[in-house]
């Protein structure tokens, strides 16, 4: 895991709210949301589309990654002024990030690095996650995970 400074984003996508315990119990909304939008062309007809790549971005965690939290996947957007109906708007904003790279079979690649996240927030590591806005980048490449973290005092 390496610090980055990861720039701001507009993101327009679908959005669920769930929690770690109803993911893992089974219970959770992730896989239907993922299913509706991890096809090819999915955000074809969001207009305003920076790249072809697909973002997952976390916010509104209610405490830690122990509690709910909104997950919106979409496209990055220069503008949400015309976004297709039933599809939200979020900010991911400009911050110090934990970025992890995760590559080879998906998902497991990908739980693998939200489980070091983990680790690393259980144990205390440094820097701190901040539990504001996380972001997963989806290419053709794999996936890049970015956890906002406090900024450094020094």
């Amino acid at each position: 895991m390496i610090v980055v400074d990861r720039p701001e984003l507009l993101v327009v996508g679908r959005a669920v709210r769930t929690s770690n315990a109803e993911e893992g119990e089974g219970r959770g909304r992730l896989a239907a949301l993922w299913a509706r939008v991890g096809v090819p062309g999915a955000f074809a007809h969001v207009p305003g589309r920076v790249d072809e790549n697909v973002y997952a971005v976390y916010t509104d965690y209610e405490s830690g990654h122990h509690g709910a939290y909104t997950v919106v996947v979409g496209a990055a957007v220069r503008s949400a002024a015309a976004m297709p109906e039933g599809m939200v708007a979020v900010r991911v904003p400009a911050v110090p990030c934990l970025k992890l790279e995760a590559r080879g079979q998906l998902p497991e690649a990908l739980l693998d690095a939200w489980q070091r996240l983990w680790k690393h927030t259980e144990s205390g590591g440094t820097p701190p996650r901040a539990f504001t806005t996380d972001l997963e980048v989806h290419h053709a490449e794999g996936v890049d995970v970015y956890a906002a973290v406090f900024p450094s005092m020094g």
